[in-house]
């Protein structure tokens, strides 16, 4: 079917857990020690070999454009103060197309993939979720790739979860597998709380056949009242085979308060210009916390 070339970054939500922050920055722009979100999913985008990429937006999102736009002002500054490094970082979208279209009414996740359609044409293509930071010693969706091009079929990402979260995401009720590679029985949205087919949780990393595009034009409305990826890609798997794979690497949920907390954390420890700084600091706020309990 060809080489999976292009991706689909949705943005369109309105981020109404990152409240008032979010009121007038759109999530995917809150910033992760000093990257904002999405630039951390484009990079990985960029890592697996994508080379055209389409971020669905909404209202309020223009921050995402312009931060990915050249400024030549901003550049020839840091050419003029020697900062090569700082040029360096702001210039990592530079090797991929990036491309803007606009969701007009949030009707949910599988609602913004449709409305990338004519970009993608007839090609297999990548959705990335903002969500959901991968790192790892290969990029996750370069995995995903690669075992697209092994089966020539759609391929959905997925890691473990614990019992009690399994309502938070699409499960898949696997069948027989193959390594880290499984026949997918159903995906099931947001299965209630018990009822889950297996912990296996989709992660927000997919690859799809354009023919995806079929049951999403249909906009049929599922959990939540919204039209539902993960309705549509079971949907398509009765009719051509969908695999799911578990890949490697550690997942950081950025999409609620407390994940987002843990991951600006961990990077920053692990950032070479602040990390002792900040393992110190913490280390002092432990301490003043111990002592206040003990008063």
């Amino acid at each position: 079917m060809g080489k999976v070339r292009k991706a689909i970054i949705p943005a369109a939500g309105m981020g109404t857990r990152f409240l008032p922050a979010t009121k007038a920055m759109p999530k995917e722009m809150l910033p992760i020690v000093d990257r904002p979100t999405i630039e951390y999913v484009v990079q990985e985008a960029i890592e697996s070999g994508i080379e055209d990429i389409i971020i669905v937006t909404g209202k309020g999102k223009r921050a995402i454009e312009d931060h990915f736009d050249t400024n030549f002002e901003l550049e020839e500054n840091l050419i003029k103060k020697g900062k090569f490094d700082l040029l360096e970082k702001i210039n990592k979208s530079a090797n991929v197309e990036i491309h803007y279209i606009r969701q007009k009414e949030a009707k949910g996740l599988g609602h913004a993939v449709w409305c990338a359609r004519k970009f993608i044409g007839h090609e297999p293509f990548a959705v990335l979720l903002g969500d959901d930071i991968v790192q790892g010693e290969q990029p996750c969706l370069k995995q995903l790739m690669q075992q697209y091009e092994e089966t020539e079929s759609s391929i959905i990402g997925v890691q473990r979860v614990g019992d009690d979260e399994t309502q938070r995401y699409g499960i898949i009720d696997p069948m027989a597998n193959e390594g880290r590679r499984y026949q997918v029985r159903h995906f099931v949205e947001k299965p209630e709380r018990g009822t889950a087919p297996s912990n296996l949780a989709i992660m927000g990393r997919y690859v799809l056949t354009p023919e995806i595009f079929d049951f999403l034009g249909k906009h049929e409305k599922g959990a939540g009242g919204e039209i539902q990826l993960t309705d549509a890609i079971q949907k398509l798997n009765e009719l051509q085979h969908v695999f799911a794979y578990e890949f490697e690497g550690k997942r950081y949920d950025v999409g609620e308060k407390l994940g987002f907390l843990k991951t600006t954390v961990e990077f920053a420890l692990n950032n070479e210009e602040i990390g002792e700084d900040v393992l110190e600091m913490l280390k002092e706020l432990i301490f003043k916390n111990e002592e206040v309990r003990d008063n």
